[in-house]
């Protein structure tokens, strides 16, 4: 059978890309200087966050993923980044190839807030590798990738930095429940506002409106100035 090994030989942002991606350089090797006609490979990426240090900014922006620092013996465990396919084709004994991981800045997804909490620095990550080869030189055979196939990387924190400004230059990014939306560009639309940011700016202006007793609170606010209602 048919060894195979993974290196990470360095990470970039995709400069090119519709949305967020990240781009993982790796170098695939074959042993035996086996002949691969083609390689379906799945990769898992995760956080490991134990696997460095953090400054007392840091921390409190982790506060809400791991908990007080004094508890992070036990909470600081493993984070899902992603899970991606690609197809390598064909080469003999090594070869390189690039494994485009699109990424989101959806604030509830927990990596994304381990990754926004970060100044500086790198992020450990593991890249855990399985996959169907497709082999042989005066033949043809089908080989799995054994699961234990793995690859360490550090990806500078300034990476996922110049992606994120690249999309989203000088904004953060929130998710509300559609009937918050609503209520939203009800109140936009009512106040003839240009953007979102005005629509949000005028809400923290007037202020001063008290939280419901159920419900979304910014929804509650909301509903009276974009219908002509009276809260109850």
């Amino acid at each position: 059978m048919t060894e195979f090994g993974f290196t990470c030989t360095g990470v970039r942002t995709d400069q090119y890309a519709a949305g967020p991606t990240l781009v993982f350089r790796l170098r695939i090797t074959a042993s035996e200087n086996a002949h691969v006609h083609a390689l379906a490979l799945r990769c898992q990426i995760r956080i490991e966050p134990a696997r460095r240090g953090y400054e007392p900014a840091e921390a409190d922006g982790l506060a809400d993923l791991f908990g007080e620092r004094s508890r992070w013996g036990s909470t600081l465990q493993p984070v899902q980044f992603a899970q991606v396919s690609h197809m390598v084709t064909s080469f003999t004994g090594e070869t390189e190839t690039d494994l485009a991981v699109p990424c989101t800045y959806d604030m509830d997804v927990a990596a994304t807030r381990y990754f926004n909490a970060l100044e500086a620095g790198e992020v450990p990550l593991l890249m855990l590798f399985s996959g169907t080869a497709f082999t042989g030189s005066g033949g043809f055979r089908v080989e799995p990738v054994p699961w234990d196939r793995e690859a360490a990387v550090r990806m500078p924190v300034k990476v996922w930095q110049e992606m994120v400004e690249q999309h989203f230059p000088g904004c953060g990014w929130i998710r509300l429940p559609r009937d918050t939306v609503d209520a939203l560009l009800a109140f936009r639309s009512r106040r003839a506002l240009p953007s979102w940011e005005a629509a949000v700016k005028a809400l923290l202006a007037e202020g001063g409106t008290p939280d419901p007793p159920e419900g979304h609170a910014l929804t509650a606010a909301l509903l009276p100035r974009a219908t002509g209602r009276t809260a109850p």
